[in-house]
Formats: structure tokens, C-alpha cells, sequence
């Protein structure tokens, strides 16, 4: 039997309700403790890939602590942490405008291993990293969407969208994160199925089962 995909996330850390899913966990704010979540944004985004990708797994890198802010080379040992633990995929819903070389690097090196990096990109503004780095793959919320479909959007800042809600449905938490999210529980349930672990494969699949083609058309 194959090994289940496992699933990296850089957040604020994980649900007890997601306890026999996730393998590993650390926190990078404290060097310590249970990497718990108790922002509700880690929680949010991790029941949003386990909705989709019921086989998979979760590695999770605590970067956030009691409030959404953390600084760019703790995500970049994050990064680096789940790669060596294994995770083929690894969500980064954050962005920051500015290129930090240390997570430049840390993002080269995953790639460079062949992981999946997905990042949230926002709908509109300047890009942002570590969505801005070659090779990403950049998600960005898509109100089409709903729970378990994606868009190829193919768009000069973004490459795909998804749902912007998280599972519970409140509207007061909907976003890009979630977007990103939603789309690494995607790109998880089509490695579970057999799509191959590379980049091109990944990204044909994602094109071919995309539920709208091309970005959201506004009407009055």
C-alpha cells in the first residue's frame, strides 16, 4: 500500500480535532511546545485540506504564535524543517511585498527536491513571496469555486484559483488563505489518485479538472 501524501503547512499550527492526521509538528515561535493552533487560522487551513485530500497526512511548521506575524527567516527554517521531514506538498498561505533572500533560498532549496510549493497571491497589487518566486505555484481566491473546485486562471500574478470559504462557511474568514489552502488539498487528492509528484504533471492535472478556465468575469 502506498504512503499517504504528507502535506506541509507553515501557519499558526494545528486542531486537536486533526490529531490522528497530523505526523509531525514544531513550533518555530517558542522552540518548543505542541505547536497548537490558537489563532484559528492554522485550524482553518488545515481542515481545509483534510476536507479534500482525506489520504493525506500533515507536517506542520508553527511560524505564527499569538498573533499573524512572524519574520521571514522562521518560515525559511520552517520550509527547510518540512522538506527534511518528508512533505511533498508545503502550503504557504502568507505573503510578505518584500523578497527575503532567506526564503528565497530555503524555497530554491525545496524545489530543487522536487517539492510543491503553493502560495497565496493576493486578486490585485504588487506580487508577493514567496508566490513571487519562480517555480511557486500561486493561488488566489476565486468566489466562483466552490468546496473541491479550482480554477486555471493562468493570469500574469496568479496561476489558479479556489475557494475563498473555509469549511464551516464563515464569510468573516474567507480569503486568499483559504484559497491557497483549498488548492494544496487539490493538488493532495490528485497525488492520493496517482498524478505523478512533479510540477508539470501536477499542473496538467490541475488545468484538465479546473471546474472554470480563464479569471472571473465581473457583470454589473
Amino acid at each position: 500500500m502506498a504512503e499517504p501524501v504528507r502535506v506541509g503547512v507553515v501557519d499558526s499550527g494545528w486542531p486537536l480535532a486533526l490529531q490522528d492526521r497530523v505526523l509531525a509538528a514544531r513550533s518555530f515561535v517558542t522552540g518548543g511546545g505542541d505547536a497548537m493552533d490558537r489563532l484559528g487560522h492554522g485550524a482553518r487551513t488545515l481542515q481545509a485540506m483534510a476536507a479534500l485530500a482525506p489520504g493525506a497526512r500533515f507536517v506542520v511548521a508553527q511560524v505564527f504564535g499569538e498573533a499573524l506575524r512572524t519574520d521571514m527567516a522562521t518560515v525559511a527554517r520552517a520550509v527547510d524543517w518540512l522538506v527534511d521531514e518528508g512533505a511533498t506538498v508545503i502550503n504557504l498561505s502568507l505573503g510578505v511585498r518584500q523578497d527575503h533572500p532567506p526564503l528565497r533560498e530555503a524555497c530554491e532549496r525545496a524545489m530543487a527536491r522536487g517539492r510543491l510549493l503553493i502560495a497565496s497571491t493576493p486578486a490585485r497589487g504588487e506580487p508577493v513571496y514567496p508566490a513571487g518566486y519562480p517555480g511557486a505555484i500561486r493561488a488566489m481566491g476565486d468566489a466562483r469555486c466552490a468546496p473541491g473546485q479550482h480554477s486555471a486562471l493562468l493570469l500574469p500574478h496568479a496561476d489558479f484559483g479556489a475557494c475563498v470559504l473555509p469549511p464551516d462557511g464563515d464569510r468573516a474568514n474567507a480569503g486568499a488563505s483559504l484559497g491557497c489552502a483549498h488548492l494544496s488539498g487539490r493538488v493532495a487528492a490528485l497525488l492520493s489518485a496517482g498524478v505523478a509528484p512533479t510540477r508539470e504533471a501536477i499542473w496538467q492535472a490541475l488545468v484538465a479538472s479546473a471546474a472554470f478556465h480563464g479569471p472571473e468575469r465581473r457583470t454589473r
